[in-house]
């Protein structure tokens, strides 16, 4: 069991690794191929509805092969997708390999999601999500590397990455029988033949859209610090683009650092406590970020990404404690892919609008954001506990 939590953690990384390698290469990509600024909105909405996709459907897919298979075919999806765009010759090559990076991405998100929320504690699924932000910090580091002379070398960065993931989906071979059998242990119940419920009843769970939409609201803020997060600092404090590749990192690490500290918060607060905790340090972050403290300011992204680090990883976790356990692999892949689709198509639409206008208006935004979030958790958790009082 350990075994398996253990490459669980480093498939973790493996997902964490491309998330924050497109933000940060994006101020020369864009330059090489010659395409606006504003167009990686394009290739990000593009990665997030292939994503989304595979996520509608891998209840599914996990039903069918088991988490393990899916995770190891998924891994190498992803791999191919990196190499193909550290070769890509033009715009249109790297958006065909974007794809095949969704689509590696979005099965791996939702089948180890719901598998850790069903058979492990609270405080794995927050120091699942910490592993993540490994992946997520250590990549731009990785990149700053080859970000020298005229910014070419970001091809080199994203084979390397590519080596990664190739590596650690050989230590989902290693695990694959046991994670299997572990799997078919701790099935939860599942329906009679015939008397399964269809997409439509299961969104019509009382807090269920609520549910997704606070979840979006939380993708829109992250998917837009990562996307556009390094073209901010280019833009508002002329920073070179490997020193911004270097100075994002400080938000991932933030996101790393509050998923391990949720984890041991876990042992004590629930799911409730620890979603609030984060969208008040998120806010708190996002103040910061708005005072005019000079390059002092860029520090908010530290605190910004502390506040993020627990959202994610407890609203996951609470799905099966909210809509039941039957359900908890479909659930899990309909709230992530709304919340992708939702959260992609708002980052989409702020990279035109600051591309047109201004990138200050970044934590404006993401103030407006915070709040909304805040507004539909608590909606959420008011339709949920009414739905158990009628139950009793």
């Amino acid at each position: 069991m350990m075994a398996v939590l253990a490459v669980i953690y480093i498939v973790f990384i493996s997902l964490g690794l491309p998330d924050s390698l497109f933000g940060a290469a994006w101020p020369v990509i864009h330059v090489e191929m010659g395409v606006a600024e504003s167009f990686a909105s394009v290739c990000s909405v593009i990665i997030g509805l292939c994503t989304g996709s595979v996520s509608f459907f891998a209840g599914k897919l996990i039903r069918r092969f088991g988490t393990a298979a899916v995770t190891f075919v998924s891994v190498l999806v992803t791999a191919v997708g990196l190499l193909g765009i550290s070769f890509a010759p033009n715009i249109v090559c790297l958006i065909a390999f974007s794809v095949v990076l969704g689509f590696g991405a979005g099965a791996i998100d939702t089948g180890v999601n719901a598998f850790v929320s069903l058979h492990y504690k609270a405080q794995h699924m927050n120091w699942l999500h910490c592993f993540w932000g490994v992946g997520v910090t250590v990549s731009p580091l990785i990149l700053s590397l080859f970000l020298s002379g005229d910014g070419s070398g970001w091809r080199s960065g994203y084979r390397v990455i590519a080596l990664l993931e190739v590596l650690i989906a050989c230590f989902v071979i290693f695990v694959l029988r046991r994670w299997n059998r572990m799997e078919r242990e701790k099935q939860p119940e599942q329906p009679a033949a015939g008397g399964g419920k269809s997409i439509l009843e299961l969104l019509r769970g009382r807090g269920v859209l609520t549910s997704i939409l606070s979840l979006g609201m939380y993708s829109s803020m992250e998917f837009m610090v990562s996307t556009w997060g390094a073209t901010y600092l280019v833009n508002i404090y002329a920073l070179s683009p490997d020193e911004a590749a270097r100075r994002i990192s400080l938000y991932y690490a933030g996101i790393m650092l509050g998923r391990l500290f949720a984890g041991f918060l876990a042992l004590k607060l629930s799911d409730k406590a620890l979603i609030r905790c984060g969208i008040g340090v998120s806010f708190l972050g996002i103040l910061w970020l708005l005072l005019p403290l000079g390059s002092l300011s860029v520090w908010g992204l530290l605190l910004i990404g502390m506040g993020f680090g627990p959202i994610f990883p407890s609203v996951l976790h609470s799905v099966p404690a909210r809509f039941g356990a039957a359900y908890a692999a479909d659930l899990t892949g309909y709230h992530m892919s709304g919340a992708y689709a939702l959260g992609f198509c708002v980052q989409l639409i702020f990279g035109y609008v600051a591309s047109a206008t201004s990138f200050y208006i970044l934590p404006f935004v993401l103030l407006g954001l915070c709040v909304l979030l805040f507004l539909l958790n608590e909606q959420t958790l008011r339709l949920v506990t009414g739905k158990k009082e009628r139950q009793r």
